[in-house]
């Protein structure tokens, strides 16, 4: 039965919340193994082959939120508190162009420090130096003009997880200064100003149900976003969530797999969530329907410092070597490294 639902599912990108709800509990390998498989399929129906490369650059690991699942939030005294300069960032952007990299992923907290005018310098920079690659913004909720003036400077992408958009569980993951209906006004915001735009979630959060997942799969299908990043839940040690299990990799990649057959156009990393908690399991998002990784460019001193979570990978290793490693895993797989700009495709 699941089997001919996989199959509506890769015809039409469409399904009820029931039958999404039969598909993220299926446990029966066979059916699992056919649905990433038909992701797949439908991943090269639109892009072949191709991995696209984003230089990653986690350039603060301020934040003013306390969200309890997150390693950098701000009552967490034990994190060692970093933010690079413009010339650190440049110098990042500098080993990236080296690579051939041509998307840059500014990542960090909401931090207050890096105010509007600096976020515009650190853009027109970048922008004057590599007029024609792609910048990435990843630095939370802001205000609909300060998206705008981010536009206007040349940004050309925004990312933005949801994370879930049931108002009860996000209400469970995050303090009362934040809200899924604010961050949901400022992913419209972002797809009104012409932003590439990605939403995602975590797979496996704290009180996560299956009916939680399959909210977040309707939205994305109502949404219809560029990119949708979809990680499984870590631990960090020094958060109120310490003790909660680790999410699923299974779990994930079914996500993975099904958000690419609702949304066959999207761009889905491969994360390094997923890649921390398994050693295959960047391997098997890219061969369940994701087509984007994103290599670590944060310079080595500090790299180890933005630690969402424990246990992440390729905080101790020279930019040059994890991209070649990275590249050799990805051709393994018969796979190919696409080095170009990798936008949305329409």
């Amino acid at each position: 039965m699941n089997k001919k639902l996989i199959d509506k599912l890769y015809h039409e990108s469409l399904l009820s919340k029931d039958e999404l709800l039969l598909l993220i509990g299926t446990t029966t390998e066979d059916e699992i193994q056919y649905l990433c498989e038909k992701a797949n399929q439908k991943k090269e129906e639109i892009y072949g082959k191709s991995v696209y490369i984003r230089g990653l650059i986690e350039f603060t690991n301020y934040c003013k939120n306390d969200c309890y699942y997150c390693g950098i939030r701000c009552s967490n005294n034990k994190a060692i508190r970093y933010r690079l300069s413009l010339s650190d960032i440049l110098t990042a952007c500098e080993q990236g162009n080296a690579l051939g990299i041509e998307t840059f992923v500014l990542q960090g907290g909401e931090d207050p420090y890096f105010t509007d005018e600096k976020i515009l310098e650190i853009i027109s920079a970048i922008k004057h130096k590599y007029p024609k690659k792609a910048i990435t913004l990843s630095i939370g909720e802001k205000s609909y003009e300060s998206y705008q003036k981010y536009k206007q400077a040349g940004v050309d992408r925004y990312l933005l997880r949801h994370e879930t958009i049931t108002a009860e569980h996000y209400e469970k993951l995050h303090p009362t200064t934040l809200s899924i209906k604010n961050r949901v006004q400022c992913l419209q915001a972002l797809k009104e100003l012409g932003f590439q735009t990605g939403a995602g979630m975590m797979v496996g959060s704290p009180y996560q149900t299956d009916e939680h997942l399959a909210e977040d799969l309707l939205f994305l299908k109502n949404f219809q976003p560029h990119m949708v990043g979809i990680g499984p839940f870590i631990h960090h040690n020094d958060t109120p969530f310490h003790n909660f299990a680790d999410g699923s990799i299974e779990k994930t990649i079914k996500m993975v797999a099904l958000t690419r057959l609702l949304l066959p156009n999207a761009l889905i990393p491969s994360t390094t969530a997923l890649a921390s908690l398994s050693g295959d399991g960047r391997k098997q998002a890219l061969i369940s329907g994701a087509n984007v990784v994103m290599p670590n460019l944060t310079p080595l001193p500090v790299r180890g410092n933005y630690l969402l979570y424990q246990n992440k990978i390729s905080t101790g290793t020279e930019t040059g070597e994890s991209f070649r490693l990275l590249k050799e895993e990805i051709e393994a797989i018969g796979l190919t490294v696409d080095l170009s700009r990798g936008d949305y495709r329409i």
